[in-house]
């Protein structure tokens, strides 16, 4: 029972710690753009976010099966209580210190850093390290590949298409009162506010209204903005619920392995901890993914939400382990290196950052197995 206790418990830690690492990554755009405010893209995150982890119960379970670790390492150990334990806290001690510092990891890596790296202090050579290549790490490298290439394109034909139609951009008129930052001399009181009433054409990311960029003109008879509001919102909520799909059958296949946990209940019980963890620990990655990589406007958000979202649910549907932060992070990459405003330095911290998830993971696992297996 006590095994038991705990393997579930871990197994909360690290659906918690993967909604404060993952869930707001659907929505970064439409935080990034101005599509939405903070609070509304967390609403609608964690919304399509669980609607997808509950579903993964009934159409992801292949993935389970994968992360069980069969095939990877001996079956004798994939059934043992201590090896699953110290799989999960090795993956969960990583992705929620990355989440706390802002730092986009994949719960996937992680999780593949903790199998290997227990299973290395209790199989040793036992462990088919082949499987470790084909079915986890190529996948997990060309992924982000790809999706830097696709979006980048996908921009770009959509961009001619908006051209073709002769739908463009506009600015915006600011009018209103322009606060100054200035020096308050010792003994005035804080309070006092210094403003102006300016007339200021510029862009609308200056200006206290909703969205960087708006598109004038229509499609068909109908206003394009509007329609790309729509699309936009919609394909962050199919990223949101892909990567719930993709996830939570990670997590729970984990769990499920040493075989105390039934299927259905236990993944409804990961789904609540998944948007809880968004809901309280998610405002540094959503910095991160929303204005420190590239600005990003409606269509170039749009373009990279598609790709993700196709891309992990085809993955989701075939059973291929591919991660949802390496997808949507190279997706975004993609955008700012078209644009040309990728901030490259914390683009290197990232990609630096997914060199070392698998090691660190790998390493904590390990170092827990031969603590519990005392």
């Amino acid at each position: 029972m006590d095994w038991i206790l705990l393997i579930f418990a871990s197994m909360i830690f690290l659906a918690y710690a993967n909604g404060a690492n993952d869930n707001f990554k659907g929505v970064a755009t439409l935080f990034g753009s101005h599509t939405l405010s903070h609070r509304n893209s967390l609403i609608w995150a964690t919304v399509t976010t669980l609607a997808g982890a509950l579903t993964a119960a009934f159409f992801a379970t292949e993935l389970a099966k994968v992360f069980s670790g069969k095939g990877l390492v001996p079956d004798a150990l994939i059934t043992s209580p201590e090896f699953m334990l110290s799989v999960m806290m090795g993956a969960a001690l990583t992705v929620f210190v990355a989440a706390k510092a802002g730092i986009p990891i994949s719960t996937t890596h992680s999780l593949i850093g903790g199998l290997v790296g227990a299973g290395l202090v209790a199989a040793g050579s036992d462990m088919n390290l082949d499987a470790l290549g084909s079915t986890y790490l190529i996948p997990l490298a060309i992924s982000p590949l790809i999706a830097v290439v696709v979006a980048g394109f996908l921009y770009y034909i959509l961009t001619t298409i908006r051209k073709r139609f002769r739908i463009h951009k506009q600015s915006c008129l600011c009018v209103g009162e322009r606060r100054l930052d200035v020096a308050v001399p010792e003994g005035v009181s804080p309070s006092v506010v210094f403003s102006s009433l300016d007339i200021v054409i510029d862009d609308q990311e200056n200006c206290d209204i909703k969205a960087i960029d708006v598109y004038q003109g229509r499609m068909f008879g109908i206003g394009i903005q509007g329609v790309v509001d729509a699309i936009h919102v919609l394909s962050a909520g199919a990223v949101s619920f892909a990567r719930g799909l993709h996830d939570t059958p990670k997590i729970v296949g984990v769990a499920m392995a040493a075989g105390a946990l039934d299927l259905y209940w236990v993944t409804f019980i990961a789904a609540i901890a998944m948007t809880l963890g968004g809901i309280f620990q998610s405002q540094k990655i959503a910095k991160t993914m929303s204005k420190d990589i590239t600005s990003i406007n409606h269509g170039q958000g749009l373009a990279a939400n598609l790709v993700t979202s196709v891309m992990v649910l085809f993955a989701s549907k075939w059973g291929v382990p591919v991660s949802t932060t390496h997808v949507s992070c190279g997706s975004i990459f993609g955008i700012g290196s078209i644009n040309g405003e990728t901030n490259w330095s914390i683009v290197r911290n990232i990609v630096f950052a997914w060199v070392l998830t698998l090691p660190i993971a790998a390493v904590i696992a390990g170092i827990t197995y031969g603590l519990v297996s005392l």
